[in-house]
C-alpha cells in the first residue's frame, strides 16, 4: 500500500521536508520514494505542491499520513476535518490508563 509521508531533508534546527509517496513498508528516509510530490519549509513557512499529482495518486489508493492530510485540507485539496495529531495518546500509556495495578 502507498502512503503519502514526509521526508526531513533540513539542516539542524532548519526543518525542511519533502512530500514523498512511497510504500507503507519502506522507510521515507531510505531513500526509495516513487515520486516527490512537494516541499515545506517550516522555517519560511513556504509550501509547494504539485496538485495534479497529488490528486493523481490519492485517486489510486495513495493514504496521505495525518500531518500531510492537515496540509491537504488547508490547501483545499481535500475536504473533510483535519486530524489531531499531537493528541494521539501513546499505546503504553492507554494500557496503564485503563486497567487498575494489581496487588
Amino acid at each position: 500500500m502507498l502512503t503519502i509521508r514526509l521526508h526531513r531533508i533540513g539542516k539542524r534546527n532548519q526543518p525542511s521536508f519533502k512530500i514523498v509517496v512511497v510504500d507503507k513498508r519502506v522507510s521515507a528516509a531510505a531513500g526509495k520514494f516513487c515520486e516527490e510530490i512537494g516541499s515545506i519549509n517550516r522555517v519560511t513557512k513556504q509550501t509547494k505542491l504539485d496538485e495534479d499529482r497529488v490528486k493523481y495518486w490519492l485517486s489510486k489508493g495513495a493514504q496521505p499520513s495525518a500531518t500531510v492530510n492537515n496540509i491537504f485540507v488547508s490547501k483545499k485539496l481535500v475536504t473533510g476535518k483535519k486530524i489531531a495529531v499531537h493528541a494521539q495518546p501513546k499505546k503504553g500509556a492507554e494500557a496503564a490508563a485503563g486497567t487498575p495495578a494489581a496487588k
